[in-house]
């Protein structure tokens, strides 16, 4: 059993010994940069030993009904994810099966990243042809908005401890009504919101999908910048090319509105990554200043690289190159 002042794991494992009716073997499987927390139960009754999952969703943090609703959206479309076997939705507390231990971002080498790049590409082409409107919340421009003003009041703000000048805050604006105006004329799929390589399980089938509780419905770009411009692990420039040449033409086939000029999509898919990187930059320092975990800011130089090829591309976004140069203090 826990340590009696983790009050909530104490409840969560009793709350679970009571669904499975059997005394399990408790490990922590993962805690995200969210206020959810994952434990790993297993249960070695009879023949074979089982293993489920029980995450910890404070109701007042966290919108477990959504949670529990996109996890069968997204079975209906076919994707691998975890099954809901018990809620208490109360008191914030879910069962879930188990999809293995091991990430994509575990296993991920120059040999096997074809295949399972293209398993994540498949699986996210079924997800983009279930797409409906008005199922899940639009990702909006205001939504949309407010991820960018991120980078400004935390990355620049907090962890630069950089205060614009009048000339730069009016270059951020132009470089963010640039990208917005660009992102929402982009046709909308339902879009994960966390399609990264952390997030995807090596299971059966190819890949299990976890971390969807965000999910929206929003730009068709969005999900395949995160794949391939990842927070924890870079790759060459022509492999990622190759890799979203590959998805491109199989969501073509599936009438995804992926349109017919590579080029095109290509820049589309430069322009989304880009918000994606800003808001990154600002989500990783708030994680690090407000909520007391610093590791995050590692890979923060990781997003000004990706970011500084594509403002040198984009006239509009040339003023935020001198912001990203500079380096916290």
């Amino acid at each position: 059993m826990t340590h009696v002042t983790d009050v909530r794991r104490a409840a969560l494992e009793a709350w679970v010994e009571q669904q499975l009716g059997a005394t399990p073997t408790w490990t922590v499987a993962s805690a995200d940069a969210s206020f959810r927390r994952y434990f790993r139960a297993e249960v070695h009754d009879g023949a074979a030993p089982a293993s489920y999952i029980a995450m910890d969703a404070p109701p007042e943090r966290e919108d477990n009904p959504a949670f529990v609703r996109i996890a069968e959206l997204m079975a209906e479309a076919g994707l691998n994810v975890p099954r809901v076997l018990a809620s208490d939705y109360e008191r914030g507390f879910l069962l879930l099966s188990d999809l293995g231990t091991r990430t994509f971002l575990d296993v991920l080498d120059a040999d096997n990243a074809d295949a399972l790049f293209g398993a994540a590409s498949g699986a996210l082409i079924d997800w983009q042809q279930a797409s409906a409107p008005g199922v899940l919340p639009d990702y909006d421009r205001a939504t949309l908005a407010a991820e960018l003003e991120l980078f400004r009041d935390w990355y620049l703000a907090r962890h630069l401890r950089y205060t614009p000048t009048a000339a730069e805050q009016a270059d951020i604006d132009r470089a963010f009504i640039f990208l917005l105006d660009e992102i929402c004329a982009q046709p909308q799929v339902y879009v994960h919101r966390d399609y990264m390589p952390r997030n995807l399980m090596i299971s059966h089938p190819l890949p299990g999908v976890l971390d969807f509780q965000d999910a929206r419905y929003g730009p068709v770009t969005y999900d395949l910048a995160s794949l391939f411009r990842d927070a924890f692990i870079s790759w060459p420039a022509n492999r990622i090319e190759g890799w979203v040449r590959h998805y491109w033409d199989a969501a073509r086939e599936r009438s995804i509105p992926v349109g017919d000029d590579f080029d095109v999509f290509k820049r589309d898919l430069a322009l989304m990554g880009a918000q994606r990187h800003l808001k990154v930059l600002g989500i990783f320092a708030r994680i690090a200043h407000r909520d007391g975990k610093p590791r995050y800011l590692a890979d923060t130089p990781r997003f000004v690289r990706y970011l500084e090829p594509v403002v040198a591309e984009y006239e509009p976004l040339a003023g935020l190159a001198p912001l990203l140069a500079r380096s916290a203090p």
